[in-house]
C-alpha cells in the first residue's frame, strides 16, 4: 500500500510552489473517462430505435448537445479544480482581458447564441430542409456556433448559426407532406391556348412524382413581349430533388411541344429606321 501510495505521490513536474503528480494526472484521466462514460450512456438511451427515447430524431440531437456541452464544461471546471486552480479567481483575475476578447468576437458570440436558441426552440431541426438565399440545404448538424447543410450539389455548407436565426429562412420541412411547386413556359403568339393548357397537364401527369394528378393546373398568366406566358402547377413529396422533377417534366413538355407543332419562341425585336431628311434618295 506504502508503494502505490508512494506512487501516486510522484511529482511529475515541478515548478516553484507548484507541483503535478500522478494522482492528479490520475485525477483528469477518471473525470475525462467518467465524461465520456455518460455521455455514451445518454447518447445510447436517445437513440431512435431505445424504448425509453420517445423524441424524434431532431429533438434527441438538440438535447444531447445541449447535455453534452453542460458534461464537458463541468468536467473541464473539476481538471481545472484538481490543478488547483479555482475559477471564481481565474474569471475575477481575467475580467478585463474577457472583456476585450468579449468586444472582438461578438460574432462568434452572437453565433453561439444563436446555436442555443436553435438548440432550445426547435425551429430547425437535423433533417430539416432550408431554403437560405436561393441555397436549398437539408441540415445534418446543428452545433454550439454553426451548423451543417448538404446542398443539392452534394456539398456539405458551414452555416453561421446566426444567419439561421436573423435571416428569413424558409423551413420547408414544415410544410404539409406535398408541396405545391411551379414551372414557368412561353409559347408564340398564336398558339392554341386551350392546346397548350392540355399539354402541359399530360405532361405533369406522366411523372410518378408527382402528387394528386387531379390538382395539376395549368395557368395562363401572361402576354409576354416574345411569348404567350403559361405556369405549371403540381405538387410533390421529394422537396429536396424537386429540380430533377422539374428537369424530367420539361423535357416531356418539350417533346409534346414538338409533337403538337407548339413553338418556344427565342426573344424578338423589331427596329425602325426613320429619317427627317425627305429628299436623301434624291441626291
Amino acid at each position: 500500500m506504502e508503494i502505490i501510495d508512494n506512487f501516486l505521490d510522484f511529482e511529475i513536474f515541478h515548478l516553484k510552489d507548484y507541483t503535478i503528480t500522478v494522482l492528479e494526472i490520475v485525477k483528469v484521466l477518471a473525470i475525462i473517462g467518467v465524461a465520456k462514460l455518460i455521455l455514451w450512456i445518454i447518447k445510447k438511451a436517445m437513440t431512435p430505435r431505445h424504448k425509453l427515447n420517445k423524441l424524434d430524431e431532431g429533438s434527441s440531437f438538440a438535447l444531447f448537445q445541449i447535455i453534452k456541452y453542460i458534461v464537458w464544461i463541468i468536467a473541464i471546471g473539476s481538471v481545472l479544480e484538481v490543478f488547483g486552480i479555482k475559477l471564481t479567481l481565474l474569471l475575477a483575475g481575467s475580467a478585463a482581458l474577457l472583456v476585450g476578447i468579449g468586444l472582438g468576437l461578438q460574432q462568434t458570440f452572437n453565433d453561439i447564441v444563436s446555436g442555443i436558441i436553435l438548440l432550445f426552440e426547435h425551429s430547425v431541426k437535423v433533417g430539416d430542409i432550408l431554403d437560405i438565399d436561393g441555397d436549398i440545404v437539408v441540415i445534418q448538424e446543428i452545433g454550439l456556433r454553426t451548423s451543417k447543410g448538404l446542398n443539392r450539389d452534394e456539398i456539405i455548407t458551414v452555416l453561421p448559426n446566426s444567419l439561421i436565426t436573423t435571416n428569413k429562412v424558409i423551413n420547408w420541412s414544415h410544410q404539409s407532406r406535398k408541396t405545391l411547386f411551379r414551372i414557368d413556359v412561353g409559347v408564340a403568339y398564336g398558339s392554341d391556348v386551350e392546346l397548350v393548357l392540355k399539354v402541359l397537364k399530360e405532361s405533369a401527369s406522366e411523372h410518378p412524382e408527382v402528387l394528386k394528378k387531379e390538382l395539376i393546373e395549368g395557368r395562363f398568366t401572361n402576354f409576354g413581349n416574345s411569348s404567350l406566358d403559361f405556369q405549371l402547377l403540381f405538387f410533390s413529396e421529394n422537396i429536396f430533388r424537386v429540380e430533377r422533377i422539374k428537369s424530367d417534366i420539361r423535357k416531356i413538355i418539350n417533346k409534346k411541344f414538338n409533337e403538337n407543332n407548339i413553338t418556344i419562341p427565342f426573344p424578338q425585336m423589331d427596329l425602325h429606321l426613320r429619317s427627317n431628311d425627305t429628299n436623301v434618295f434624291n441626291k
